[in-house]
């Protein structure tokens, strides 16, 4: 599935089955809440955290979709194509980074 084809049927979904979109600022709660839970999942996989019974049995492939559902549904609603604001970021980083990440001694 491409970015674009993904914007589609979030659209499609949210239009048949969601019956409307939620505004664009419910939706920024959305995302900082489903972002909070991606984290903690994070940091109990990857960091010193421990599990709590109520984290046991979540994925983070499905946490990480869940982000993505919802900046998609911001990304409709406020008519960013997200195929070309992703290759203008790369184009972005790509002249600012050239040199600078080749350069840095940490990453070597």
């Amino acid at each position: 599935m491409t970015i674009q084809e993904a914007q589609q049927q979030v659209d499609e979904w949210i239009k048949t089955i969601g019956v409307r979109y939620y505004s664009e600022l419910t939706n920024l709660g959305i995302l900082m809440e489903e972002t909070g839970e991606l984290a903690r999942l994070m940091v109990r996989q990857y960091g010193e955290q421990s599990f709590k019974e109520s984290d046991k049995g979540k994925e983070l492939a499905d946490e990480m979709a869940d982000v993505l559902w919802v900046l998609i549904c911001l990304a409709n609603q406020t008519g960013v194509d997200l195929t070309t604001a992703l290759q203008k970021n790369f184009d972005k980083k790509t002249k600012r980074d050239a040199d600078r990440h080749a350069g840095n001694d940490k990453l070597k």
